[in-house]
This record gives C-alpha cells, structure tokens and sequence, in this order.
C-alpha cells in the first residue's frame, strides 16, 4: 500500500533537491560587495527619517485581520457541509460540531487575552 505513495514522494523529494541547489548555486555566483548604499535602510525609495526604535508599531490590528481570516474561512467550511449534511448524516454533524467547538474556545481564549479590544 505505500507503493502508492512512491510517486508523490519523488516529487516531494525532487522539489527539495532543486530548492536546495538553486540556494547553493546562489550563494556561489552571488556578488558579496557590501557597500554603504547597499546596506543603508530603505523606505519606499526616501532616506528613512527618524530613529526605528522611536516609533512604536501595534502589531494589534494584524491580529485582529488574523482572527478575521481564520472565522472567514470557517465559513467557507461551513457552507459545503450545510449543503451536504442531511446526506452524510450523524457523523458529519459531530465532526462539524467538534470543528466549531475548536474555534469557540479559540475564540474565547482570544477575548480573554484581551485580542479583540479596540484600543
């Protein structure tokens, strides 16, 4: 039975052998002349203003787009079992029960660490 697989492991192991040349070939013919300009910061092609460590970034609203796209794509699971439950029956029900429950306590868990205040 895991003669089935030999195909996709060849693949798998053919993708990591090119990834790794293609990184090796890199750093052999890559040009290694560091150079003020070169390793100034750049910000959208403007000289930087200020210092970096000033400014502090909110990485909050990046949590609050992760915690979005993870309920959105919760959705998107459950439109096709809805379509399909009463054709699958019991098992599918609990599946999706015990799938919506993760997501609850993920939920609660993130109210709780205060991930969802707007402040």
């Amino acid at each position: 039975m895991l003669i089935t697989y030999l195909p996709v492991l060849l693949i798998v192991g053919f993708v990591i052998f090119m990834a790794t040349m293609v990184l090796f070939v890199n750093s052999l013919v890559s040009p290694k002349k560091p150079f003020r300009e070169k390793l100034s910061p750049w910000e959208c092609g403007m000289e930087p203003i200020g210092n970096a460590d000033a400014g502090h970034f909110k990485v909050h609203f990046f949590v609050i787009a992760i915690l979005f796209i993870v309920f959105d794509v919760e959705t998107l699971f459950l439109f096709p079992w809805a379509v399909v439950l009463r054709d699958m029956g019991l098992v599918a029900f609990v599946e999706m029960f015990i799938f919506i429950s993760i997501l609850a306590i993920g939920l609660v868990y993130a109210w709780k660490k205060g991930a969802l205040e707007w402040v």
